[in-house]
């Protein structure tokens, strides 16, 4: 018997040619935004994905031509395979098979959740790689995967949130020590980033921010090191989430605090938003204020983040009693 299990992200262009078709489907999502009623939804989509293209496309040229979030995604779904069957597979007589499934670009979820129906993979665990559950992230990735798997008949468990599961701190505590060490170490003052959020989506009850501190909260209890929070990516008119981490930043160098160290807290995988947003314009919009801006390393395919993902899936395995004897 083999068991699936699918690593959910939002995907990302894989040249400069996808950045407008991945825009639309992106917009086209009326699980995070709604664009005016239902049948406008596509058409209003559509025309804000050739408006924003141009600059999008120069974002992803600075960075390589193109996302690198579905490569390192695929590489966490390898890593995460051979430490399943190589701690569990073997005495279970039971082989995993990690695959990605993305919600706005290839590979996308449904046709990954046919591949496992093809290979004969009837029970498949969906992992969401956002930590922090909101309905406009992980929620949306969730909903499809669920959905798909129901229409296909696979039996499902979902691993929708896990902001201060031990391991998963473990490996923040990591690559913030390696920050530190890759700035020269103290004085310096931390920054937590996040990806933004309407604040109507919290008044409505959106657990979102909820994780975001519970996670902070978690990690500066091991490492004695206190931050502040920000929010970066903000779009369009609505009230979003304070303070945005650009205009933070600035404040910080205003009242003396030179040397900054940027934890992106939200997000498990270098992309656009760390990469472009993070390391290259605020860091060019903090040297100008006369600061240094110091971004920690993506936790990407790191041996204690695979760590956090394996015992996430292990727990998993145990709740739906797919293998006798896992705990």
């Amino acid at each position: 018997m083999k068991i699936g299990i699918c690593l959910l992200n939002m995907g990302g262009p894989a040249s400069l040619d996808d950045v407008r078709p991945f825009l639309f489907n992106l917009f086209s999502d009326r699980e995070i935004i709604e664009l005016g009623p239902g049948f406008l939804q596509r058409p209003i989509a559509w025309l804000i994905a050739k408006m924003r293209a141009p600059k999008s496309k120069e974002n992803y040229r600075l960075i390589g031509g193109k996302s690198p979030l579905t490569d390192i995604t695929i590489s966490q779904a390898k890593a995460l395979e051979g430490l399943l069957n190589k701690r569990i597979g073997g005495g279970v007589s039971i082989g995993f098979v990690a695959k990605v499934g993305m919600r706005y670009w290839h590979p996308r979820t449904p046709k990954t959740l046919m591949e496992f129906k093809t290979q004969g993979i009837e029970k498949v665990i969906g992992l969401s790689l956002y930590p922090h559950f909101s309905r406009a992230t992980g929620g949306t990735s969730l909903n499809e995967f669920e959905r798909c798997a129901c229409d296909l008949g696979i039996e499902f468990v979902s691993i929708k949130r896990y902001p201060t599961h031990p391991a998963y701190i473990s490996a923040l505590k990591d690559v913030l020590e390696e920050g530190i060490n890759k700035m020269g170490g103290p004085p310096f003052h931390l920054v937590y980033s996040a990806h933004s959020l309407p604040e109507r989506f919290i008044r409505q009850g959106d657990p979102y921010l909820h994780d975001i501190k519970a996670t902070i909260k978690a990690l500066e209890a091991q490492t004695g090191i206190k931050g502040t929070l920000a929010f970066q990516s903000r779009s369009g008119p609505v009230k979003w989430l304070e303070p945005q981490t650009d205009q933070h930043l600035l404040e910080l160098v205003a009242q003396g605090k030179r040397r900054i160290l940027c934890l992106p807290i939200s997000f498990v995988s270098d992309h656009i938003e760390t990469l472009y947003e993070i390391d290259m314009l605020f860091k060019g919009i903090v040297k100008e204020a006369g600061g240094e801006l110091y971004m920690t390393p993506g936790l990407n395919t790191r041996p204690s983040f695979i760590e956090a993902l394996f015992q996430l899936t292990q727990e998993a395995l145990s709740s739906k009693g797919w293998i006798e004897g896992v705990s």
